[in-house]
Formats: structure tokens, C-alpha cells, sequence
């Protein structure tokens, strides 16, 4: 069921089917190269098409999704050079946000990170990709949050929505080669209030992370490819 974003009291309809599509193409609901149409969103979310159009519209503003030359919309392919400049701009971006946030970041934030890097493990463990990821993003959100004035959080999630289809493909079977808990090294560091310890954590765990498993689903697709050949 795509719609498990429950929608609040004070939400438009048009912002709640934004929110979700947005959450699911966040978490991976929707494939590299899947094809979305506005009855099909439509029908699934139970609205009228207008909220689903507008929302498909910033979606595709966003780079989220792709319109194609006869109209249709789908979810973008991911090829490797697209992917090392994603990776490199969440490096430059978080890493910046996270050096801004480190002066404000105190005790109770800590044992909020703690406990959301424990969400992370639980869901990895029990093979729950979607929920893993979505503690992983909140994860680093609540970092970055803490000196935001609504410049760099957008800006780096619209890599993470861009990021989400990709990264859940490929991390179907290969997160047990994440041996290095780099969010344990980033509470470290914040606790030591040292700002290159925590930008080597972060940078660590994107290139350690989705960065060893991106590589990992390219270099296999492009072996099968050339095994096919012979």
C-alpha cells in the first residue's frame, strides 16, 4: 500500500499527496526506470488527479522524476557518473551542515542519534530495507537540523529523494558489507565537539555506505552484461 503516510488535521490534500510520493520515492517504493501515471497514483492514494498531477510536477521540478518526450513520467535510471555527482555533492553538502550544526549540538541531541543509529541496526538486522532507511535519513536530519535556516536540508534532500530508488535496489542484498558503524563515530566526534572527526564520519559513511553499494551494483550489472556477450 503506497499510502502509509498518515495525513494530518492541518494538511491540504494536495500537501499530503506530495508528502507521500516524496516519502516513497525517498525509501525506494518505486524502481530506476518504473513508469508513473496520474489515475494509477490517483486510484492507489483514493484523490481526484489534480493533487497527483501538481504534486508530479515539483516532483519532476526536483529531479525526482523524469518527463518523457510523449508526456509519461518515470522514475529516472541511475548511471555511474550520475551517481559519483550525487555522491560527491551529499558529501560536500552534509559535511558543511554538519560542521555548521556541531556548536549547538548538545547531550540530549546525542542520545537522540544514539537512539535512531539503534533504529538503523534493528532494521538491518531484521532485513527491513524501507525502515532502515528512513532511520538512516532521520538519522543524519537530525544532525544537519539543528543549524538550518532552510537552505542546505532542502538542498540535501532533494539528493536522498533523487538517491532513494537506486539505494534501495542496491541495497537489497549487500548491507552486511557495512562493517564500520560510521554514525558511532560521528556521536564520538560530536561529543569531542571535533569538526574534522565528524566530517571524515560523515563522509565515511556515504562513501563507506550507499557509495560501496552503488559501485557494487554497477560493477555486477556491468559483469552480467559482458558475461552475456561471450
Amino acid at each position: 500500500m503506497l499510502a502509509s503516510e498518515e495525513r494530518q488535521p492541518y494538511e491540504s490534500i494536495k500537501h499530503w499527496v506530495h508528502r507521500t510520493l516524496r516519502h516513497a520515492l525517498m525509501t525506494g517504493r518505486f524502481q530506476p526506470g518504473e513508469p508513473v501515471t496520474i489515475n494509477g497514483l490517483a486510484e492507489m492514494l483514493d484523490v481526484s488527479a489534480m493533487p497527483v498531477r501538481e504534486a508530479l510536477q515539483y516532483l519532476v521540478a526536483d529531479g525526482a522524476l523524469e518527463l518523457l518526450d510523449n508526456r509519461r513520467v518515470r522514475v529516472p535510471e541511475m548511471v555511474p557518473e550520475k551517481f559519483d555527482e550525487i555522491l560527491a555533492a551529499r558529501i560536500a553538502l552534509e559535511t558543511v551542515a554538519a560542521e555548521r550544526a556541531l556548536p549547538e549540538m548538545d547531550f540530549i541531541r546525542v542520545a537522540r542519534l544514539q537512539h535512531l543509529d539503534s533504529l538503523v541496526d534493528d532494521a538491518y538486522d531484521a532485513g527491513d530495507i524501507e525502515r532502515g532507511m528512513v532511520a538512516n535519513f532521520d538519522f543524519h536530519r537530525c544532525i544537519y537540523e539543528v543549524h538550518s535556516n532552510g537552505v542546505l536540508l532542502p538542498m540535501i534532500e532533494s539528493l536522498w529523494l533523487r538517491l532513494g530508488p537506486f539505494m534501495r535496489h542496491a541495497a537489497e542484498n549487500h548491507w552486511q558489507s557495512y562493517k564500520v558503524d560510521r554514525h558511532a563515530e560521528a556521536m564520538v566526534a560530536i561529543r569531542d565537539k571535533n569538526a574534522e572527526a565528524l566530517k571524515t564520519a560523515i563522509t565515511a559513511d556515504i562513501q563507506d555506505g550507499i557509495g560501496h553499494l552503488g559501485r557494487t551494483q554497477f560493477l555486477d550489472a556491468a559483469a552480467r552484461a559482458f558475461a552475456t556477450r561471450r
